[in-house]
């Protein structure tokens, strides 16, 4: 099973090669392709706007300016710095919690029809229930701290990734359980050897739905117990009209969940020669 089963992973993940200069300038043109282009919108974004503030003489109050925000920024990025370590914290540790449940589920569902019909209703169920409503009953349970805001994300993420990880668990070619089945390997050596790889692709997918989830789960979860973190900061922030400092605010915001989202993005590039963005 060893020769098939790396013959059928060549296609998959990366070999260690020799770099030639060549490949390094083609990385770096391929690297700039895909962030000029972004680059130059926001640039672009970014000048209509200042344009919009001066023209129409908009307050700072209602809308306040590039550099307004930027002033801001500097000037608070130090709090800003420490309530997105607590909301980075928190996505993280929901996201690894949802991943495990999401994946014990979803190994339990692929060899057990039973478990399936037992186990799926209430993952879906969970998932449809609304945030804000679950929120206030996850608080009064378990407190108000980190774990238990990390806990209402998991209940967020678990979703996407037991679905995809399910999915691609049960979406191995049969070929390769064939192979496997041929050699007499074991159902731990199928399940680790062949269902884990080949499902790899689906839970990379399943992962980038889940990391966006996961920080507007801690934002949520800051809203409610309105104690720490960038949520809280937005709500402040904007409770007191201090408009500048919510547009940096969500600014840093908006650079953790990008920040999050290019984790499994990075696995695929690192795994897979052809990845999608």
């Amino acid at each position: 099973m060893a020769d098939g089963q790396r013959d059928s992973h060549r296609r998959w993940y990366r070999t260690p090669s020799i770099v030639s200069p060549s490949t390094v300038r083609g990385r770096l043109v391929a690297a700039g392709r895909r962030v000029v282009p972004p680059a130059i919108v926001f640039a672009a974004l970014l000048v209509a706007w200042h344009a919009a503030v001066v023209v129409a003489d908009v307050p700072t109050l209602i809308l306040p300016s590039p550099v307004d925000v930027a002033t801001a920024l500097a000037e608070t990025y130090p709090t800003l710095l420490g309530d997105a370590t607590v909301t980075g914290l928190t996505a993280a540790a929901g996201l690894f919690g949802g991943g495990a449940v999401g994946f014990v589920l979803a190994f339990a569902m692929t060899y057990s029809r039973t478990a399936t019909r037992t186990m799926l209703p209430y993952v879906v169920a969970l998932r449809i229930a609304p945030l804000i409503a679950v929120a206030p009953l996850l608080f009064l349970w378990f407190g108000r701290g980190i774990p238990a805001r990390a806990l209402l994300v998991a209940t967020l993420t678990v979703f996407p990734l037991t679905i995809a990880t399910l999915d691609g668990l049960r979406r191995t070619p049969t070929r390769y359980l064939d192979l496997a089945d041929s050699v007499g390997a074991s159902r731990a050596e199928t399940f680790l050897l062949v269902r884990v790889p080949a499902a790899a692709p689906s839970v990379v997918a399943g992962g980038k739905i889940a990391a966006t989830l996961a920080v507007v789960g801690s934002v949520v979860a800051e809203f409610v117990t309105y104690d720490a973190g960038l949520g809280y900061r937005v709500f402040e922030t904007a409770t007191y009209l201090r408009t500048a400092e919510t547009y940096a605010a969500l600014v840093v915001l908006s650079g953790l969940g990008i920040g999050f989202y290019l984790v499994p993005v990075g696995v695929e590039r690192l795994l897979w020669d052809d990845p999608t963005p």
